[in-house]
């Protein structure tokens, strides 16, 4: 009877875990495979050239890997067919201790991704994460004789449900935006005061004193001190927003983007662009002319691509570059639309959502038409 609350609690546990970590990224499959492909280039160059052609089916296999998670999670804790669900689970706790231990040792991939962008662990905390969970599937495996299978038909169709809504959510979520935003540049988020540290930042000063290591809150002055390195006391004061910038060969427009009413085309990928609501998008950039809105296009690519691009559609608009990470970041779509209100977040849309004038009009506080 002990044995079997256990391993109930063990179920339990091991379950929820995987089906958090499954339901947080399967709101957000897209921002998964941009962590797979920076696994991939990493080992691209560290192991073998091969892994770089795993890029091309980097989001397919995002959206495999999500979904596995949450309903092998269920399995587990509705307990139908144990023995794989158990064995199933153990090749991917193993696969991801090895992600985590290769990010935390060779410092290579400094976030996993393990829950998203919900919960953000230090490559130490994900690998101790994972031990922890191989230690509760070896035990799960060990007693899997114990585990008494619920192999009857709700427990197939739970699971069979739960593979169908969880892929179907994922998918839906790649065609659209992710439905919860925990990225720093949500809707509602203050770029210009998300840059700045949101209070005093606090240094210690690691010493070396005759061989001797020394934490001081001053630096000191004396002779005998010898300086090693400097840590901050208070992280959680670092601006949450520390990479925004804007540009182009006539230099730094970043505060200028940052004023205003602005709606932002962004591309992450001019040779990958998606055209297939292009006219819908130049809709939007016809209908603020002669407005007080400014119509601007940002792209990370070349400066000569976009200003291409920006003649090829006719929309007679300034264009700037960013950083493809941090236009990745802020929309999990190429091309996707922000719109900002004096450095606010406004809007963001996917560009299968791309929105009418008039509903980017209300956003505004003053009146956006008026000249």
């Amino acid at each position: 009877m002990i044995k079997q609350i256990f391993l109930l609690i063990v179920r339990f546990i091991v379950g929820g875990l995987f089906i958090f970590s499954g339901l947080i990224k399967v709101n957000d499959p897209i921002g998964t495979s941009i962590k797979l492909e920076e696994y991939f280039d990493v080992f691209s160059y560290d192991i073998a050239p091969f892994f770089a052609n795993l890029k091309a089916i980097s989001l397919p296999l995002a959206v495999f890997l999500v979904v596995v998670e949450v309903v092998l999670g269920i399995m587990l804790i509705i307990n139908y067919r144990p023995k794989f669900t158990t064995w199933a689970l153990a090749v991917i706790i193993v696969f991801f201790t090895f992600l985590t231990f290769y990010s935390a040792y060779f410092n290579k991939v400094t976030d996993c991704g393990c829950f998203g962008d919900a919960i953000k662990l230090t490559p130490w905390e994900s690998f101790s994460k994972d031990v922890f969970l191989l230690v509760l599937i070896a035990i799960l495996l060990i007693f899997n004789k114990d585990l008494k299978p619920n192999n009857s038909f709700p427990a197939m169709l739970v699971s069979v449900f739960s593979l169908v809504i969880s892929t179907g959510l994922a998918i839906y979520a790649i065609q659209n935006l992710p439905f919860l935003d925990f990225r720093a540049f949500k809707e509602g988020t203050d770029i210009p005061a998300a840059m700045q540290p949101s209070a005093n930042l606090e240094y210690s000063y690691v010493m070396d004193r005759n061989g001797e290591r020394v934490v001081m809150d001053v630096y000191p002055t004396g002779d005998e001190y010898e300086f090693v390195e400097m840590k901050l006391k208070n992280p959680e004061a670092l601006p949450k927003i520390s990479d925004f910038a804007i540009w182009n060969s006539q230099g730094d427009f970043t505060d200028e983007i940052l004023s205003g009413n602005k709606v932002l085309i962004m591309v992450s990928n001019i040779s990958k662009i998606n055209e297939s609501n292009i006219d819908r998008i130049t809709e939007l950039v016809r209908g603020f002319r002669s407005t007080s809105v400014e119509v601007v296009f940002v792209s990370a690519s070349s400066e000569e691509e976009a200003e291409a691009l920006v003649a090829l559609y006719g929309w007679d608009i300034d264009y700037y570059l960013a950083d493809a990470t941090v236009v990745k970041t802020i929309l999990r779509s190429n091309p996707g639309i922000m719109v900002l209100e004096n450095g606010k977040v406004k809007g963001k849309w996917h560009h299968n959502n791309t929105p009418a004038v008039s509903e980017v009009e209300k956003l505004f506080n003053d009146n956006p038409v008026s000249s």
